[in-house]
């Protein structure tokens, strides 16, 4: 139960929310304060020991602007049961032996997607990770190119353009085995890319050891006082322009 005012008691008392009438009712008095209210909840209860192939979400995601059909395409669900499985089945084949053009841009950003989960990265960086390897994709040049370093490198770029860098090593940590090696190759050839496209240079904004200093620091476990001291280190060797030969 939750507080609310009641006009009729003149104070906020407890309210009880009748969930089959949509009504919030006064626990002291019985005044209805508000009637046929939405429920915003989800329909479903989920526990457990329920199988997970049940999905009981009726919606789809959104729109994907990078995709043919903005990625509303139906897909036809595996049979679940004996009622209907030979027809489902037989749908289902059909549509897999269909030509979709998205498939490939679908897989690839669902491991952009992945690696971005396991990274901790927020959702612009994923979306600009994926609109670079649209980009790549449309100049049909990539074939025969690692795709698993492909993706980590739109990944490295995203990071750089959205001010929130990431290191090579940690962008190869999620990168499903490629190597920095790779990864390098596949960054210089989307820059030439994408600078070919455009017929400018690709901004990817400049590197600072501060950018990764506060990130460091908590991964470490220190405390404000030994982060402020490497802050302060961090500004200083920029100032005399300490790098290294």
């Amino acid at each position: 139960m939750t507080d609310a005012f009641c006009s009729d008691c003149k104070k906020h008392t407890e309210v009880v929310f009748d969930h089959s009438a949509g009504d919030t009712v006064c626990s002291e008095c019985g005044l209805v304060l508000e009637s046929h209210s939405i429920d915003e909840t989800s329909e479903w209860r989920t526990f457990a020991n329920e199988s997970g192939d049940n999905d009981p979400v009726r919606v789809g995601g959104p729109t994907n602007p990078l995709l043919a059909d903005g990625g509303l395409s139906t897909v036809i669900a595996k049979p679940n049961g004996a009622s209907g499985e030979f027809l489902s089945s037989s749908l289902g084949r059909w549509q897999n032996r269909g030509s979709n053009p998205d498939r490939g841009l679908i897989l690839a950003f669902k491991t952009i997607a992945t690696m971005s989960d396991r990274l901790g990265l927020v959702a612009t960086i994923k979306d600009r990770a994926n609109e670079i390897y649209k980009k790549v994709e449309d100049q049909k040049s990539s074939r025969g190119r690692n795709q698993d370093a492909l993706l980590a490198a739109c990944l490295y770029i995203a990071c750089r353009q959205e001010d929130k860098p990431r290191t090579v090593k940690e962008i190869c940590s999620v990168a499903n085995g490629a190597t920095k090696k790779e990864i390098g190759r596949a960054k210089e050839y989307i820059v030439k890319q994408l600078g070919l496209e455009t017929g400018q240079s690709v901004e990817m904004g400049t590197i600072h050891a501060g950018d990764f200093m506060r990130r460091f620091c908590s991964n470490l476990g220190m405390n404000n006082q030994a982060v402020k001291a490497a802050q302060e280190a961090v500004q200083k060797s920029e100032e005399f322009d300490i790098r290294y030969s």
